[in-house]
């Protein structure tokens, strides 16, 4: 049996036909066209009005914030369960993260924990949705209408992730999406900045060009200093023909969640990514949390799946445990959850057999505990 990661990207001949022409092709006047081509493409797809591609998610979150006004001095509220990309840009700016505690259900920020949290220096509230699942956002908000207060989707994995039909990242002041080599579709690497605010997009546009101005009549003559993480040509030419294909590489990451709920939700005291009835999950990353009753640890899980010659990663850490935030947080929450948490693998050509594999390991651990 040949080993099982938890991830690869879907690509083919339409992405390899693309780029060979990109290569040869897209240069002079035609070195814009694939990125322009992908930012109207994505943004048509999530129902949003501008788009601007960048070499990464977390390029488009620092842009999007600095083009909010975050500085130093401000705070910017998110949940402790995240990926320190998600934070990162935030200190860029000079800003202080504010890490507040999660949902048990769904591992995504606790409104009411964010209320709690605003002060003053509150600038932006930062909604990420973890592995697909979402953030609530008619609380959020309403807390954001409230006070006054943008808030942000990080949707770097929630791509196919819906809020009351509506695409996650589009509900908030502006959007940020990745196109890692591990998400549902890739550039490699790469970003996306989403909005429907014309004067927000304007901003962001400006810094993504060094501060130059659209249409300014100086031939390079900056405003400001601004942001170079502008995506290639190229990998926007991959962009391109995966979003001719994301209706079909979402239904196959949703399939395969749902092949492993049918037989790991029916467990004891096994609990997996949730849909609330108003929502749907892109489920990018399918997720294993057993009760604490059941004793199963992080460790135990990761030497059983070694053990059968399959990849699997473990879940975030809460980001003020990490020794470059190193703050005291009261998040029992996310705390909890990394210690009996697993992810599973889930790339788009994983057989049932695959799964299968996957599957016996999760049962077995389980039998190890008499839990089965």
């Amino acid at each position: 049996m040949s080993r099982i990661h938890y991830t690869k990207p879907s690509v083919g001949e339409l992405e390899a036909q693309y780029a060979l022409d990109a290569v040869q092709n897209g240069w002079g006047a035609r070195c814009y066209e694939y990125l322009t081509r992908f930012e109207h493409g994505f943004a048509e797809h999530l129902g949003a009005t501008y788009a601007i591609a960048t070499s990464s998610c977390t390029g488009a979150l620092h842009m999007g914030m600095a083009a909010l006004g975050v500085g130093a001095g401000d705070e910017v509220i998110l949940g402790n369960t995240n990926w320190i990309a998600s934070a990162a840009p935030i200190t860029y700016l000079g800003a202080t993260p504010v890490f507040v505690d999660v949902l048990a259900d769904s591992w995504c920020l606790d409104p009411q924990q964010v209320r709690a949290a605003i002060n003053p220096r509150t600038k932006a509230i930062l909604a990420v949705h973890l592995y697909g699942n979402l953030c609530d956002m008619d609380a959020l908000l309403a807390i954001g209408k409230e006070f006054g207060i943008p808030v942000i989707e990080d949707a770097a994995e929630a791509i196919g992730s819906q809020w009351r039909g509506r695409a996650a990242g589009s509900l908030g002041a502006f959007g940020a999406f990745s196109f890692h080599g591990t998400k549902t579709m890739t550039t490699g690497e790469g970003g996306m900045f989403v909005t429907s605010d014309k004067a927000l997009y304007e901003r962001v546009l400006t810094l993504s060009n060094h501060g130059r101005v659209a249409g300014c009549s100086k031939q390079f003559w900056p405003d400001f200093v601004g942001f170079k993480y502008k995506m290639s040509n190229l990998q926007a030419a991959v962009g391109c023909a995966q979003v001719e294909r994301i209706e079909e590489l979402i239904a196959r990451k949703r399939a395969i969640f749902d092949y492993y709920a049918r037989a790991l939700t029916v467990l004891p005291g096994v609990a997996m990514n949730p849909q609330p009835a108003h929502a749907r999950n892109g489920y990018w990353m399918p997720t294993v949390v057993f009760e604490e009753s059941t004793g199963i640890t992080r460790e135990a899980l990761i030497a059983a799946f070694q053990a059968a010659d399959i990849d699997a990663r473990v879940f975030f850490w809460p980001l003020s445990s990490l020794p470059m935030f190193d703050v005291a947080v009261d998040t029992p929450v996310a705390f909890a959850l990394p210690g009996r948490a697993i992810n599973l693998p889930s790339y788009h050509d994983m057989t049932d057999a695959d799964q299968d594999r996957v599957i016996a390991v999760v049962r077995d651990v389980l039998k190890h505990k008499g839990k089965l």
